[in-house]
């Protein structure tokens, strides 16, 4: 059965003079069945916890359940790892895939850029500001075009150049940055180099690519260009998550801008910049807030 629902509590009326320990975010999935909002709700009011938000949704396809919670814990002793502790049981009964966090968390991400800095730009600007729930721990170009922008803001740039004879080297190096820097996330903006097969499945779920939405019409260089010579009516991007199949990864976020004739090919270039930086801003937002959870070759996002 499909329901998105959004709940402001499961408790009665919070007196918000009380101490508020902290806010967590809960997201889970497992096998439909009547019962899990009841056992989850439970759980939290026991736990002298408060919901803020709270998305569902159940597939009537496939027979899976898709949940995020985000609450307030108003327990003094209502810790993460106790509520982890106790939540277990809980998801051990409807055996499902869990976890909990705080709500504030900054997820610590790696991004990697080739030669195009708009969307590292954007990403710069919207971490540096508090727009996105993230920390940029480090940024992995094949090129030295974009260093004085990121030192700038104080955040380390990794020159990793690639070549065919070299691949294997520089993606070894990247992976050593990963675990150095405690890496959560890898986000590909306009990194225009195919990562092999080993290196995605160490990446699965952790890595997001942002490409135009022209694929499979318009491959190659200029993509744009070639699709002015088709006199393309709209414009787009897709954000999605990396695996062995080249652009292919489970769609996270996608946009659409409609065009016309009147645009030339730096018009487009230009609306398609915009496209891109938004498609890659939402899925790194999306992922970050706990907002996404994996279904096979699909995402939920539970917004």
């Amino acid at each position: 059965m499909r329901t998105e629902t959004t709940a402001q509590s499961n408790s009665p009326a919070l007196d918000r003079s009380e101490a508020v320990t902290a806010e967590y975010v809960l997201t889970l999935d497992c096998a439909e069945s009547p019962g899990i909002v009841h056992s989850v709700a439970e759980f939290l009011l026991d736990h002298s916890c408060y919901i803020i938000d709270i998305k569902q949704f159940g597939d009537q396809k496939e027979g899976h359940f898709f949940m995020r919670v985000h609450f307030i814990s108003t327990g003094s002793v209502s810790t993460r790892e106790e509520l982890r502790q106790d939540f277990a049981p809980v998801a051990a009964k409807w055996e499902m895939n869990w976890r909990l966090e705080p709500h504030d968390r900054k997820q610590r991400i790696l991004v990697m850029v080739s030669k195009y800095g708009h969307c590292l730009n954007d990403l710069l600007f919207r971490a540096r500001s508090g727009e996105l729930p993230v920390e940029i721990v480090a940024v992995v170009s094949n090129h030295q075009d974009h260093e004085d922008l990121v030192t700038w803001h104080g955040i380390p740039f990794h020159h990793i150049p690639v070549s065919q004879e070299t691949k294997q080297e520089a993606e070894s190096e990247l992976l050593e940055l990963v675990d150095t820097y405690n890496v959560e996330l890898v986000v590909l903006a306009r990194y225009m180099q195919v990562l092999s097969d080993n290196l995605t499945a160490r990446l699965a779920g952790k890595a997001i690519n942002i490409h135009h939405s022209f694929l499979p019409s318009f491959k190659g260089a200029k993509p744009y260009h070639q699709a002015y010579e088709r006199g393309v009516k709209t414009v787009g991007a897709t954000a999605h998550y990396v695996n062995s199949e080249l652009d292919e990864g489970p769609i996270i976020a996608q946009q659409v801008i409609e065009v016309d004739h009147t645009f030339s090919p730096s018009d487009l270039v230009t609306v398609g910049r915009d496209a891109e930086c938004k498609a890659l801003t939402n899925a790194v937002r999306w992922h970050s807030e706990g907002r996404i959870i994996l279904s096979g070759n699909r995402t939920v996002v539970l917004r």
